[in-house]
């Protein structure tokens, strides 16, 4: 039985249904920091990965508030502090009906990591609600926003935990959340971030995520010695921040976005995606991609309905470069098998752990450049953390300096994976190679602060 195995088998009672994803990212991570658990033995002398895979705490709560009916209405807040050996908790609330404790522990865990690749003092942590923003009116959402602060921020603080927005919470909430923490506090500080600008919110923090992806994949190119994306055929999932901010980069750099999907269906547009038609229609009307044709009858919207249930019709687009921004696992292995069939060179992630386990393997096993989420997506926890030291120092960036931060630091996560991937014997592996990178950096301080 090899080390990996060894370790897998200690968790295997973690492997039930609501912690199925943060199993996935566990056994993923196992695997692949096996040359480093063989390589040194102090890693399993102190524990590491017992200590690490347990959350410091989980913390679950109830959330009670009234409607626009003056209804009371029910639902339960989450927020796992994962670890903070490097820094203080750092993470985003998710307000979504499928959410759980194990999707929170999965995106905690995958966050440690993400946070220590980034090279930026800041620990692991994710939370959230049940809460369905969606068909709330403002006021409704304001409501419950005050009534999960009310018990959130005896958790936080900017030395402690200071988490962001993911899906569901956006700079609306945000604001909500932190107006309500100051009333309740009487403290002005930066808790929060992605907090809109008025307030001490950083410039292009909405755009952070997408642009660093792109930044990412640039980076991840030139060190493979492939083709830029310049002028190349790109498809993109997702309609949300993180897919719409990297169409807007992927056009920047003159690459063409012709795809982008929701919940019901996926519009494919081969001259390219329109992407301020697609803000208005998602960010202002918040409707559906169906929306789009009516625009642009030439393009084509594919309804999830009729597309066969083992693959998804945005990666049966040929492509250069396919960017998976929706959620957890939407890229199965026929999806995976479809691009490599069609040519694709490079895959980015863009959500958290987008692609399953299989889809991996095939990605890595035909020499795809694959960038995995971790080390991918890392931009928007980058200056969320630009964000904080604003805060600290009570000033403001200009929009330049953030956006050339943030490129040089995605720069420096894609090197340092590169360099490590080669260091251990997997050469091209940016899987093994983030894992192996962000794993060292928080096992060390974990051994040099002890028990």
């Amino acid at each position: 039985m090899s080390i990996a195995e060894e370790e897998i088998k200690k968790f295997e009672n973690s492997n039930c249904a609501e912690n199925k994803v943060f199993y996935q990212a566990m056994e993923e991570v196992i695997y692949s920091i096996a040359p480093l658990l063989e390589s040194d033995n102090k890693y399993t002398r102190y524990a590491i990965l017992e200590r690490l895979v347990v959350p410091d705490r989980v913390i679950k709560f109830k959330v009670t508030w009234l409607d626009d009916n003056n209804t009371i209405q029910v639902n339960t807040g989450y927020r796992v502090q994962f670890n903070n050996a490097l820094g203080p908790y750092k993470g985003g609330l998710r307000f979504h009906p499928s959410v759980n404790e194990g999707i929170f522990k999965f995106l905690g865990f995958e966050q440690i990591l993400k946070n220590a690749l980034t090279g930026l003092p800041i620990g692991g942590g994710k939370g959230g609600s049940d809460f369905n923003p969606k068909g709330k009116s403002d006021f409704e959402v304001m409501k419950f926003c005050s009534a999960f602060m009310t018990e959130l921020h005896k958790y936080i603080g900017p030395r402690i935990d200071v988490p962001a927005g993911d899906i569901g919470v956006g700079s609306r909430e945000i604001g909500y959340l932190f107006g309500e923490y100051k009333k309740i506090t009487s403290t002005y500080e930066g808790v929060l971030t992605g907090k809109p600008f008025m307030f001490g919110g950083s410039l292009m923090r909405p755009e952070a995520t997408g642009y660093g992806v792109i930044y990412f994949t640039q980076k991840m190119l030139e060190l493979e010695g492939k083709e830029s994306l310049e002028g190349k055929i790109c498809t993109v999932s997702g309609a949300g921040n993180v897919a719409l901010h990297a169409i807007e980069k992927l056009q920047h750099i003159g690459a063409i976005a012709v795809s982008c999907s929701d919940s019901k269906g996926t519009i494919y547009d081969s001259r390219g995606v329109d992407l301020d038609l697609l803000k208005d229609i998602k960010l202002n009307r918040r409707a559906s991609l169906e929306e789009y044709i009516k625009v642009h009858t030439d393009a084509r919207y594919i309804p999830l309905a009729d597309y066969p249930a083992d693959g998804h019709a945005v990666w049966d687009i040929p492509c250069y470069a396919a960017f998976p921004c929706a959620t957890q696992n939407e890229l199965c292995d026929v999806d995976a098998q479809n691009l490599i069939s069609n040519g694709c060179v490079s895959v980015t992630e863009g959500a958290n752990m987008p692609c399953s386990p299989e889809a991996t393997t095939l990605f890595l096993s035909h020499n795809v450049c694959f960038g995995p989420a971790k080390a991918a997506n890392a931009g928007g926890v980058a200056v969320s953390e630009f964000e904080m030291s604003q805060n600290a120092s009570m000033t403001k960036w200009t929009f330049e300096r953030v956006d050339e931060t943030l490129k040089a630091t995605m720069e420096q996560i894609c090197t340092r994976v590169a360099l490590t991937a080669q260091d251990y014997g997997v050469k091209g592996n940016y899987v093994d190679g983030a894992n192996i990178a962000g794993f060292k950096k928080v096992a060390d301080a974990m051994i040099a602060e002890g028990i």
